[in-house]
């Protein structure tokens, strides 16, 4: 009974999610503006209807799974006081994630005829498995995260500078977009958690701060590491565009992603699960009824995300892709206007956004609200959508972005307390989920297509997501630094008050 009664709470909540995102396509649907057929239409409710059940079971497999093993593997291991045990599982559990997670696949299958698909999905494991661990590090040693990004970020610019002179450009976007991808559903709700049961068991005054900040370091690993790919590659690979269009046998496509999806979200699941039940037999020992649970909440995770990502792949990139090619048939401004709207909507739809609002509101003790995070997340995103196709609409370097962005982010991590700054740089990973690899990156590419040809879609299109992951940096940061303004304000008037007081007021007993 209390099962039902949290999973109609979930589903409500998915509803809310993705409600306003399926009324934007309907209503500009209804205008000159784009023109669906009712075929496209039904198939793109029916796949908005199934999202909202796909994210529903998610979110509740979330809740009694993947958060309660990452924090389980996180405090057992720390206890275990072996550093070098927790660090060699930290660089496996980020390989082999990253490599099952649906959402690299996903950019994998774009760029397939530019970079092997396996050769990228390794890179960026590989470079999430070496950043997971220098994140552990990090923690044991009680590390500021901000002066680590600062160095890892001037290494990455850096990077960038020598792909651009080696003549390899269109892995630029491509590499920044590999950030954002890899946080997705699986891996965010699990390493989350292992870094709070890192922090927690660690302890000491800064446990809040320490248990966010890995999604961040993860996020720069994958970008590293594929713009050592491009430094080292032969040249630049024309893409190749594809047809994104709602097929004829909608039947045949459902059941052949359905079950492509069942197959990736399986390994993906078994990985961690095989991972999970070795530890569990050496060093975790949990209880029966707890190994039950997480048992219950695998079910449930492997169901939402099967559903969740099959109602995407049928429904949203088609349409994604057609509502790009025809909104670019407007005047410019109506396509930038369409961008902000769309990207202040559609991280509401994100399965991990939830994870990690409610993780915020949980460790900050409601400092920092769910409703402020999502609205700081919301104008975040709607304003790198609109930036994105601003770019793809004048065709400048993603780096005109990129560098001052950065700069401003890394800037404001000097003035604002430091979980701001951690919570922040992991928002940035985690907005840039499945729903914008497969809803939002379609649109830019149809957009491109039109606007500046299928040549320019590797360098223009893609990078939206790395957009994507940039601007809640700031956004949320100023979240913090509005509130460490207000708090001086505050504590300058009490002092005033104080010193301004009558002395006749004051009760003298000496």
């Amino acid at each position: 009974m209390q099962a039902t009664v949290i999973l109609l709470k979930k589903l409500k909540e998915a509803l809310v999610s993705v409600f306003p995102v399926a009324a934007i396509v309907c209503l500009l649907n209804l205008t000159p503006l784009v023109n669906f057929t009712a075929a496209e239409i039904a198939v793109f409710l029916g796949s908005a209807f199934f999202l909202i059940l796909g994210i529903g079971l998610f979110n509740m497999g979330a809740d009694l799974a993947m958060t309660p093993m990452g924090e389980h593997i996180g405090a057992g291991l720390t206890k275990s006081r072996k550093v070098l045990l927790l660090l060699s599982v930290g660089f496996l559990m980020g390989l082999l994630i990253t490599i099952a997670e649906p959402d690299l696949s996903v950019l994998a299958g774009y760029v397939a005829g530019v970079i092997d698909g396996t050769t990228l999905i390794v890179t960026v494991g590989v470079g999430v498995g070496i950043f997971l661990l220098l994140s552990i590090l990090k923690m044991v040693f009680h590390r500021p995260l901000s002066s680590m990004l600062l160095y890892f970020y001037m290494i990455l610019f850096a990077l960038a500078a020598l792909v651009i002179i080696s003549g390899n450009g269109n892995f630029l976007a491509l590499a920044f977009d590999s950030g954002g991808v890899t946080t997705g559903p699986i891996t965010v709700p699990f390493i989350m958690a292992l870094g709070v049961g890192i922090a927690t068991t660690l302890g000491g005054r800064d446990v809040g701060e320490n248990s966010f900040g890995l999604i961040a370091m993860c996020s720069v690993g994958p970008i590293l590491a594929v713009l050592l790919l491009g430094v080292s590659a032969d040249g630049e690979i024309p893409y190749e565009m594809e047809d994104y269009g709602i097929p004829a046998n909608i039947g045949r496509a459902i059941l052949h992603t359905l079950g492509d999806t069942v197959k990736e979200v399986g390994i993906a699941l078994g990985l961690i699960v095989v991972f999970f039940v070795v530890l569990q037999i050496l060093c975790l020992k949990l209880p029966w009824k707890k190994l039950g649970q997480i048992a219950v909440g695998i079910a449930y995770t492997f169901v939402g995300l099967v559903i969740f990502l099959t109602s995407v792949a049928i429904g949203f990139v088609p349409i994604g892709f057609k509502m790009g090619v025809e909104l670019s048939d407007n005047p410019w401004s109506v396509l930038v206007v369409a961008g902000f709207v769309l990207g202040m909507v559609v991280v509401l739809a994100e399965p991990a956004v939830h994870v990690l609002n409610k993780q915020v509101e949980d460790i900050t003790d409601g400092t920092v609200s769910k409703t402020s995070m999502m609205v700081a997340l919301s104008v975040g995103v709607g304003i790198s959508l609109a930036l994105s196709m601003l770019r793809i609409v004048f065709d400048f370097s993603i780096l005109y972005y990129l560098i001052p962005g950065y700069l401003i982010s890394l800037g404001l991590s000097f003035f604002v307390p430091g979980i701001y700054t951690a919570i922040a740089f992991d928002s940035g990973g985690v907005a840039s989920g499945p729903l914008t690899s497969s809803f939002i990156l379609p649109l830019a590419i149809g957009a491109c297509s039109v606007l500046q040809g299928d040549g320019k879609i590797m360098t223009d299109a893609f990078g939206i997501v790395a957009m994507v992951a940039m601007t809640p940096l700031i956004t949320i940061q100023l979240l913090g630094f509005n509130a460490v303004v207000k708090k001086t304000v505050r504590d300058r008037i009490a002092m005033k008050r104080i010193l301004d007081a009558d002395d006749e007021q004051i009760i003298r007993f000496m």
